[in-house]
């Protein structure tokens, strides 16, 4: 997903909105949504939903981020995408899609497998944690993939093959659901 995200804030000029991401610059930035959950972190919680939520609220905030842009794992969870549906209507825009990328199990241990082996991620290493956090994301997502399936935003492409053809396949969708 991360390769296919590169490609589509390249063609479309739109930033990448990574949670994970904006999690790490906030603690490092030492910002007060930073500090907070920098402190749920340290005990070894899961940031809440309120956290996350305000940090993409005050993400998407920024002038960057005007023309549109590209959530890379978010939302996770119903709550996640309850609350940024109201959160965007509250700015008079919604969600244009939600596109999955299907891969079967085998081919993401392989890729994630692979990708350890430079990433100097130890979850990458570990392919017992991968094949639980794969569980892990079905358990979370499918609330999400409904919900956004009621909307009728919700669209599955083939996640296997070469990465120009799935960069076509998802250039398709979004310039249907944009168009």
């Amino acid at each position: 997903k991360g390769t296919q995200a590169n490609y589509i804030k390249e063609k479309f000029g739109i930033p990448q909105i990574s949670t994970g991401d904006m999690l790490r610059a906030a603690v490092k930035a030492g910002t007060p949504l930073g500090i907070a959950a920098k402190k749920v972190m340290d005990a070894g919680g899961l940031v809440s939903d309120e956290i996350i939520i305000n940090l993409v609220k005050e993400r998407i905030a920024q002038a960057d981020c005007a023309h549109g842009f590209l959530f890379d794992g978010f939302p996770r969870t119903e709550a996640q995408a309850v609350a940024l549906d109201q959160l965007l209507s509250s700015k008079q825009t919604s969600i244009s899609a939600v596109i999955a990328l299907d891969v079967t199990e085998e081919e993401l241990v392989k890729r994630l497998l692979n990708r350890g082996k430079t990433s100097g991620r130890t979850d990458d290493s570990d392919e017992a944690v991968i094949r639980k956090r794969f569980a892990v994301y079905l358990a979370e997502t499918s609330p999400v993939a409904s919900h956004y399936k009621k909307a009728g935003k919700f669209q599955t492409i083939p996640g296997e093959g070469t990465v120009d053809e799935i960069f076509h396949s998802l250039s398709t969708l979004i310039d249907q659901s944009i168009g």
